[in-house]
């Protein structure tokens, strides 16, 4: 989950700067379709399931750009005579299916591609993209993070078709391969194993990366830096990486020598982990206004704003578990929808907080445990609803408000009051087991709720996560909710007290 400390603006361009901004033969008359997300609506293309992306970056320092290839493999769903990818900002050069040159155009954030035949029901095809990206272009949304010697990336939640043409929405999950090629002096890497190194004539290298399981676009993590790879190992064997400006891995280190207990502790609540390998990612930026956010939750190689890691472990520890629990809430079980987004920041927020208070760090707003915290989110909870909406009904601009966050925290305590930790704790495994490097939605996740318990908690749970008021909290009867209007500006917009992963809020 990003952490973003604002929303950004959403700036609307003009169709002949959209289609300037992405190359095209053509301007195409019809208007983007989406897959109709509650949130992002434009989002995502129908007639086809991306399969596999084989990603390829090259990046040349000398002009800070990146020349690069997409090859998506899809399925077709239904027979078209042209289909479309999201994309912004990227020069397109050339675009074949199935190894014939097509057709292609750009409106909004689409590039529409028209085959030389059409694309049949039940077939498979290979859509090849050629293209040149340069990652400090001013876009209305952006995932690419510019770094004084290279960039990483960031495309949670709408942006990863700034960084390579796709299917943009996290319910069409892929494999990935992903190659990078930069000079000598510098290091590419990705998510996934390195799986091949390749050292070049002139002085470059590429490596080539394999994610072992299923990944969303906005989860795709590519980065170019002076790098020093850290390698170390984690519970029962797992290979950990982290990836560190070389000039700062001193400093860094205790920081990342912190992972693998915190997985430790993660596997005891959560199960085993369930991706090959995990490390972080502390990528340095010259752009402050790109690297808006304390960590993201890339697969398998989270991002950091490294100055965060500087500090002492008590005013971290949550962070970084907020972040490490995502690798099973919103990296292997992804949101079916981004209305579904309390699913991953919740959960993430939950543990963390209960990380948090059991190592006896008081957060910053003064709570030492995790009923006392909840309580005082309980206080808050009519003027959240008010302000952001119910906990699984935000907007845009709302999204990646508090109430997506210790909100969603909220109601997965309720649960717990209500049905026992023991019984909790078999809906959550049940929840992941069920839903392992898939896609889930909140109806998927009250159906189990359900199942697990013995007993039907639809209406509880949509009371707390569809209510336009705070229900009665189980088993704490005195506890009370303050009136709408009478709470500090920043509590009543839900807007963490302390700059946050994703919310802040720990």
């Amino acid at each position: 989950m990003i952490t973003l400390l604002r929303p950004r603006a959403r700036l609307a361009l003009p169709l002949a700067l959209s289609t300037a901004l992405l190359s095209a033969s053509a301007p195409v008359a019809t208007a983007a379709a989406g897959l109709g997300d509650p949130v992002f609506p434009s989002l995502g293309n129908t007639g086809y399931d991306a399969l596999a992306y084989d990603l390829s970056f090259d990046y040349r320092p000398d002009t800070r750009t990146v020349d690069a290839t997409a090859v998506i493999t899809a399925r077709l769903s239904r027979t078209l005579a042209r289909l479309e990818l999201d994309a912004l900002g990227l020069t397109v050069r050339a675009v074949r299916v199935d190894g014939r040159p097509a057709e292609f155009a750009a409106h909004d954030e689409k590039l529409s591609i028209t085959p030389t035949r059409p694309l049949h029901r039940g077939t498979t095809t290979r859509l090849t993209v050629e293209y040149t990206a340069d990652p400090r272009a001013r876009l209305p949304h952006t995932g690419w993070v510019p770094t004084p010697n290279g960039f990483a990336v960031a495309g949670q939640p709408d942006a990863a078709h700034t960084v390579f043409p796709c299917n943009d929405h996290p319910s069409d999950k892929a494999r990935f391969t992903i190659a990078v090629t930069a000079p000598d002096a510098l290091q590419g890497v990705a998510n996934g194993e390195l799986a091949q190194t390749e050292r070049l004539d002139d002085g470059r290298t590429t490596r080539r990366y394999v994610s072992r399981e299923p990944m969303a676009t906005e989860l795709v993590q590519v980065s170019v830096g002076d790098y020093i790879v850290r390698e170390r190992t984690g519970p029962h064997g797992l290979p950990l990486r982290d990836v560190v400006p070389t000039a700062r891995a001193a400093e860094l280190e205790p920081a990342l020598a912190l992972t693998a207990d915190q997985l430790t502790w993660a596997e005891q609540h959560l199960g085993p982990f369930p991706f090959e390998t995990y490390g972080l990612l502390p990528a340095d930026t010259d752009d402050p206004d790109a690297f808006a956010f304390t960590g993201l939750e890339t697969q398998t190689l989270t991002l950091y704003k490294p100055n965060f890691l500087r500090q002492p472990e008590p005013a971290i520890g949550s962070h970084m578990m907020h972040e490490l629990v995502h690798s099973w809430f919103g990296d292997s079980v992804s949101p079916a929808t981004w209305a579904d987004l309390w699913l991953n920041e919740g959960h993430a927020d939950f543990y963390a907080l209960t990380y948090r208070y059991e190592r006896g760090w008081p957060d910053a707003q003064g709570s030492t445990t995790l009923v006392d915290r909840m309580r005082s989110v309980y206080g808050l909870g009519d003027q959240w609803r008010h302000d952001a909406g119910p906990v699984a009904a935000p907007t845009a601009a709302t999204l990646f408000d508090g109430q997506r966050y210790t909100g969603g925290a909220l109601v997965l305590f309720a649960l717990r009051e209500r049905v026992g930790a023991d019984t909790f704790d078999r809906i959550e495994r049940t929840f992941l087991r069920e839903h392992r490097h898939g896609t889930a939605s909140t109806q998927d996740y009250l159906r189990t709720a359900s199942e697990v318990s013995g007993q039907d908690l639809s209406g509880f749970l949509t009371d707390w996560l569809y209510g336009l008021r705070t229900p009665p909290m189980p088993g704490h009867p005195d506890w009370t909710v303050t009136p709408v209007g009478s709470t500090p500006a920043a509590a009543a917009r839900g807007v963490p007290a302390e700059p946050p992963h994703g919310s802040g809020t720990l």
